[in-house]
């Protein structure tokens, strides 16, 4: 079993950030080349999705959609003022499950690993845990 971290930096309060290169980095240099890879995103105002990541034009688009589905005029009770962060990361999100083949992450052709903003901007950081199978 090993274990590790992926620090994010944001910079806006709504924004997509490609981590799958660094966690790529991370699981080459694995002893055991064959196993699964678990992703943990610890924070209630931000979320974990794989989508494709070939146009950037997609992660406007689900940010956008994000924001027309959740207001953020509608009077929220939570006083801090993030309840729409809070709803978005709902709906994405806190885990995902990657398989590892040849010390390689097993994505689609279009695919990407995306750790998603929605109360920037913020330091975070995404748990990562291989299991070998």
């Amino acid at each position: 079993m090993v274990r590790g971290e992926i620090a994010v930096i944001t910079g806006k309060r709504l924004e997509m950030i490609d981590i799958t290169n660094r966690l790529q980095h991370e699981v080459s240099s694995f002893d055991c080349k064959d196993g699964i890879v678990i992703l943990y995103n610890p924070h209630t105002t931000a979320g974990l999705l794989i989508n494709e990541g070939a146009d950037p034009d997609v992660q406007k688009d689900i940010l956008g959609a994000l924001s027309r589905i959740i207001p953020s005029d509608y009077p929220y009770l939570h006083g801090e003022g993030n309840s729409p962060a809070h709803l978005m990361t709902a709906v994405t999100a806190s885990s995902v499950t990657l398989i590892l083949q040849n010390r390689r992450l097993q994505l689609g052709t279009w695919q990407r690993l995306f750790f998603c903003e929605f109360d920037g901007p913020r330091s975070r950081k995404v748990w990562w845990k291989f299991l070998a199978g």
